[in-house]
């Protein structure tokens, strides 16, 4: 169900009429809230079909930009873009989310509405140049995980045209190439430096993840304990398994008093929650 979630589309008009400010994107939203007998659940909010964009503004070079969205039973989030020098870059992002909606918050303890601000993690963009992420990325904060990804922005557009020069993420520019394990399809015959060939092995089969041991703490004393060897399998033309990492493996999570949830994030987009 990842993919189940609305795109949002706004293009905000300056007074002339013409583009100022141009985003496309989609997100999800995961939250841990405390249920009406003491546990922690981890719900998903995702965008409705109807989303609207009151209170979004163009903003000037003392006016920070202004990206606003309402959807659903009393939901909104929003970030505010700066103009430095030649620059633009998100500030903070707001997530309102409202427990009376109980579709999605069937027995919250705590009712009405629960904002959620965090820094932008991404770098700073060009002027005249709009912003592109088409793998997904996480922000986490204060119980909650928003996760974005086909996000196209530019703020401060000029002459009322969204750019053609583009500024990618990381996620979309990986620095090395993927580590894909031995197939059949990409295992090649090495030769000697007498250009004899080698003796043709069998792929390498992929070893066993390491064994990491993640930890939450309630207080000052530890309610969660998983020592564990994960890998993924993922499903597709040419199966993909991948290992995580314990060293690079971040453990998050909550507990309640008959429920307990423990999320992992390998810092790599990959989220694991139990």
């Amino acid at each position: 169900g990842f993919f189940q979630s609305y795109a949002v589309e706004v293009d905000i008009k300056d007074a002339s009429n013409a583009t100022c400010l141009y985003a496309d994107w989609m997100m999800r939203f995961l939250i841990t809230y405390e249920s009406n007998n003491g546990d922690y659940k981890t719900t998903t909010l995702n965008l409705s079909s109807s989303v609207t964009h009151n209170g979004s503004i163009c903003g000037n070079d003392t006016q920070a930009a202004l990206v606003a969205v309402q959807f659903g039973e009393g939901h909104s989030w929003s970030i505010n873009i700066t103009k430095n020098n030649e620059t633009y870059q998100g500030d903070f992002i707001t997530l309102t989310y409202n427990t009376n909606d109980t579709a999605v918050f069937p027995d919250a303890k705590r009712k009405g509405p629960v904002t959620v601000l965090v820094k932008d993690p991404l770098h700073p963009v060009q002027l005249n140049t709009v912003f592109v992420c088409h793998n997904s990325y996480f922000i986490e904060a204060e119980n909650t995980t928003q996760i974005f990804w086909n996000v196209t922005v530019q703020a401060f557009v000029q002459n009322g045209t969204v750019s053609k020069k583009e500024s990618r993420c990381p996620a979309d520019t990986p620095t090395s190439a993927p580590t894909v394990p031995p197939t059949i399809a990409n295992v090649t015959t090495a030769f000697t430096t007498t250009l004899s060939p080698a003796p043709t092995t069998a792929p390498k089969p992929v070893e066993n993840p390491d064994t990491g041991n993640y930890s939450l703490k309630s207080g000052n004393k530890t309610c969660f304990l998983a020592t564990v060897g994960l890998q993924l399998n993922v499903s597709q033309d040419k199966p993909l398994l991948i290992n995580i990492n314990p060293k690079t493996t971040v453990a998050d999570g909550a507990c309640g008093n008959t429920t307990a949830t423990l999320k992992l994030n390998d810092g790599n987009s990959t989220l694991i929650g139990f």
